[in-house]
């Protein structure tokens, strides 16, 4: 019987919650990474194999002996090469390949509301990819979370870094559109409770509260200290904005599809929370650090 799990991305953000508590459960873990230069994060307590979608035969010898693989590997925005196109393709390729290697149950990291209509390519995506997983004939899990937020989150965290920094902060549109934030640690929780079951499930990965994302900003800026005055603005002149920004820390702050996702209230769900993590109160904990520095995107995942 294969006891070994595999973790796509056991260096980044949500995949390091997801490790570090399979191996407090004594599990044998591998992972999947891009990221050569931290192979050390967990004191060598797992081997760590570079993502092949180039050579599938030996991305299948990689999860060779794997019982269940949690898959956290996707984009936030194309990046040169790297594309929502290439993420869809990529993810195939890893689910042929777990497959081929005998995988018994896959836990796949989705997005709240995904449909294969859908004009953004984040969330139609995600769904092509889901009905793939189901067509694949291995035992799933899918999880479908909203904004994860944490001590490595990049939109809270730098939301707060700008109510630091500027005397203004720009929302989108009239702000009333909502968002149901889970804690990365409740995320982790969910994901290894679900590789731990046998039945084909599809749940939503979403946190406690709801709230309006002006309510959002309001709640940080409040956490922070801030007496940056808030302005209700053009959505087109938010993103020209934030590529100003973006220009001088050497980001990709938001982007078009960002902004429409948010706007049409796809980061809310129907279903009851999962998660139980109150923001507020993780805000009030971690109020000194929260934006205390910038959280580059690209320096996360396309670094040289």
């Amino acid at each position: 019987m294969n006891t070994r799990s595999a973790v796509t991305g056991a260096f980044s953000y949500t995949g390091k919650y997801i490790t570090r508590l399979l191996l407090e459960q004594g599990k044998n873990v591998i992972t999947l990474t891009s990221r050569k230069d931290d192979l050390n994060l967990f004191n060598e307590e797992i081997q760590a194999f570079p993502f092949q979608f180039s050579n599938p035969a030996a991305l299948t010898e990689s999860l060779r002996g794997v019982d269940t693989l949690y898959n956290t590997y996707w984009v936030r925005f194309d990046h040169k090469q790297t594309t929502f196109g290439s993420a869809v393709e990529n993810t195939r390729i890893l689910i042929q390949a777990a497959k081929a290697a005998g995988v018994r149950r896959f836990v796949h990291v989705s997005i709240t509301n995904p449909t294969l209509e859908s004009p953004l390519p984040y969330f139609s995506g995600k769904a092509q990819l889901e009905d793939d997983l189901k067509a694949s004939g291995m035992s799933y899990a899918i999880l479908r979370p909203t904004v994860i937020f944490g001590d490595e989150d990049i939109l809270i965290n730098n939301i707060a870094y700008l109510l630091r920094r500027f005397p203004i902060f720009a929302i989108p549109g009239a702000g009333d559109y909502q968002l149901q934030p889970i804690f990365v640690e409740d995320m982790a929780q969910l994901a290894v409770e679900a590789g731990s079951r046998d039945e084909n499930i599809t749940w939503d990965a979403v946190g406690p509260e709801i709230y309006t994302f002006r309510e959002l900003v309001q709640l940080t800026r409040s956490a922070v200290g801030s007496s940056t005055k808030l302005i209700l603005l053009p959505p087109g002149l938010v993103l020209a904005l934030s590529r100003l920004i973006g220009f001088f820390v050497g980001d990709v702050v938001l982007t078009h599809e960002e902004i429409q996702g948010l706007m049409a209230n796809l980061l809310i769900s129907t279903e009851a929370p999962t998660g139980h993590t109150s923001l507020r109160d993780w805000l009030q904990t971690n109020a000194q650090q929260v934006g205390s520095q910038y959280a580059s995107e690209l320096k996360r995942h396309y670094r040289p």
